[in-house]
């Protein structure tokens, strides 16, 4: 009976040691905050940009380093990290459109190889689960092209392209295809792509061992003409989406179903009601991991729009965090969702914000210059 009294006194301390190094948080374990400094890339685009540039969180203030060149590259606008981190992805500039891959190495970044993307200027990329492949979509062009990462992380020549048919209302912006962004869903397998030129978020078979892109059956889901689709994120239980329209200044949510397809279920306004829209469009949106909170940033107004997400998919505005850094086209969240940084394309800084347990923004006042910034990629 004391042995046995010992074994559970021991075990208790254990348990009690085990949650001084953890916190559960929202429904899901984290680190403590602070313990290590959060690291995040920046991917640059415009007048100024350097490259790709590699910054630091404190975990406690919100602090930032001072961001470091780690990779020089013209057109390094948007990002993607292999699933074990070894790898980074960027688009990249070429006469026809290319994409870049690199080793990451400590705090460094070692360029393994760049590969053509079938298409003019590439804007967005996604690595599938297995790091087989990479799907990149070209703004300029319309299409969406697959390349194959071989198993030192560099890339083979494109496996499967597939161009883009259609436009819509909007005579300036919408004469043809315009492929934004590309996005795997988290369990079905598909590859789903946002067009702002067709109105149309494209749906792909993709058969990773092949690297090939079949159309689904249905091929699209569409939002209302001339709203021009611009990202798209899925829920983390894979049952709903949710993409922001550039044009149309919304938020659409959508229900995945079992063929693949999206079913609006809801669309609302990312700007407070009575704002003034002109000038105005939506850049960036993001789940948080947890799954109970969406972020969608506006530029023009600057500001970024903060929505619950009820157990049926629907959003519910919270808040609308004014005063960020000027034409935020990009913010990141840390993967354990406690801070998002945002990326003012026009005032060249990034800023920090904490995020609270219901999910809103505070402003901790800290920030770094960090010229033509567009992207944030914080490291999982």
């Amino acid at each position: 009976m004391n042995a046995h009294r010992l074994l559970l006194a021991a075990l208790a301390v254990v348990l009690v040691g085990c949650q001084s190094d953890k916190g559960v948080y929202s429904g899901y374990e984290t680190t403590k905050p602070g313990k290590l400094p959060y690291v995040f890339y920046v991917g640059t685009s415009g007048a100024g940009a350097q490259g790709v540039l590699r910054c630091t969180l404190d975990g406690q203030t919100g602090k930032l380093s001072a961001p470091v060149v780690v990779a020089e590259a013209k057109s390094a606008s948007y990002l993607a990290l292999s699933p074990d981190a070894k790898f980074l992805y960027s688009t990249a500039e070429a006469a026809e459109g290319a994409v870049a891959a690199y080793a990451v190495e400590g705090e460094k970044l070692r360029l393994l190889n760049t590969e053509v993307s079938k298409g003019k200027g590439p804007t967005h990329l996604a690595v599938d689960a297995a790091r087989k492949n990479l799907i990149v979509v070209n703004y300029g062009s319309g299409s969406t092209t697959a390349l194959p990462i071989k198993e030192d992380g560099s890339f083979a020549p494109a496996s499967s392209s597939i161009q883009h048919v259609g436009s819509g209302p909007n005579t300036g912006r919408q004469a043809g295809p315009h492929a934004h962004g590309v996005y795997f869903h988290p369990k079905n397998g598909r590859a789903y792509v946002a067009d702002l030129g067709t109105d149309d978020i494209f749906i792909y078979q993709f058969d990773a061992a092949k690297g090939l892109l079949t159309p689904n059956e249905p091929k699209s889901a569409r939002v209302t003409a001339g709203e021009g689709p611009r990202h798209l994120v899925f829920h983390p239980n894979g049952k709903f989406a949710y993409v922001n329209t550039e044009m149309g200044l919304n938020v659409v949510a959508f229900s995945v179903e079992h063929d693949g397809g999206l079913k609006q279920l809801q669309s609302l306004p990312t700007l407070p009601a009575g704002a003034d829209a002109k000038g105005v469009s939506t850049a960036e949106i993001f789940v948080r991991p947890d799954g109970k909170t969406l972020y969608v940033s506006n530029r023009g107004h600057d500001s970024i729009a903060v929505y619950a997400i009820a157990q049926d998919g629907k959003l519910t505005l919270l808040q609308h965090m004014l005063g960020t850094p000027a034409m935020p086209r990009g913010f990141g969240l840390s993967a354990d969702g406690r801070w998002l940084v945002c990326a003012g394309q026009k005032s060249g800084t990034l800023n920090a914000y904490r995020i609270g347990r219901d999910g809103k923004l505070t402003d901790t006042k800290q920030s770094v210059e960090a010229p033509a910034s567009a992207a944030i990629l914080f490291v999982p």
